[in-house]
């Protein structure tokens, strides 16, 4: 049995859809990170980073119980456990692994900074707006065309993690000043991959514990931002 220990972000979403795809048994406990549960001792004997997602696996490597933190090393291992969505052969796994790469390193944080400063920033810095809106622009003109080439799937023609992991962020498009009628490949991604029914229940998981980010307290927690600062707009 897989212990989960996530909340309903992009990244968490990650490892549930892999979870449900790859049909491992699991148990998802939810860490609220808007009050602060990643802070606790217990969490960060497992994800010293504090951040989500976190697994404990009881029958890791050779039978023996196995923690990890980091999104992308959880959904390698869980490839790495069941022989699946990782390639067939050392060259798709390597082409693979590159694009979850550029999910980790590109896709993910620089799209993470972008909703940031469009929607949550205490107060508006048009120049980060304009930075990273553009960046995200370009990184989705990158998705699109790759996704161009191989005829629907990011790599190896076939689904993998490295669909899983770019998915979830893709998902928030509308908040990062993305309109995907200017990106068809990625629009027609999309539509396969929300088709999956195992992408639709790991998408739910959790769904129901997620809530608008309109508290001040939350905000302070999650962004590290002082709470005398001034309010975000719309708060």
């Amino acid at each position: 049995m897989i212990d989960l220990y996530s909340w309903p972000t992009p990244n968490g979403k990650k490892v549930t859809i892999a979870l449900e795809e790859l049909g491992l048994a699991y148990r998802a406990h939810p860490i609220d990170i808007g009050q602060g549960d990643q802070f606790q001792p217990e969490f960060l004997r497992i994800s010293p980073n504090n951040k989500i997602p976190a697994i404990v696996d009881d029958d890791g490597p050779d039978g023996r119980p196995i923690s990890l933190f980091e999104s992308g090393a959880i959904l390698c291992y869980l490839s790495g456990k069941t022989g699946r969505l990782l390639g067939r052969t050392d060259a798709e796994r390597w082409e693979v692994l590159q694009w979850l790469m550029f999910q980790m390193g590109g896709f993910g944080p620089m799209l993470g900074q972008t909703h940031h400063f469009r929607v949550y920033a205490p107060e508006p810095i048009p120049y980060a707006i304009r930075r990273y809106t553009e960046e995200a622009r370009r990184l989705y003109g990158v998705l699109d065309r790759r996704l161009q080439s191989t005829g629907g799937w990011v790599a190896a023609g076939t689904y993998t993690i490295a669909d899983i992991a770019l998915y979830p962020w893709a998902c928030s498009h509308d908040k990062q000043g993305v309109d995907l009628s200017e990106f068809p490949a990625v629009a027609a991604w999309m539509a396969t991959m929300g088709a999956r029914p195992a992408v639709q229940r790991g998408m739910a998981v959790m769904s129901d514990l997620r809530r608008p980010l309109t508290d001040d307290k939350a905000k302070a927690v999650l962004f590290n931002i002082p709470q005398d600062a001034p309010k975000a707009r719309g708060s």
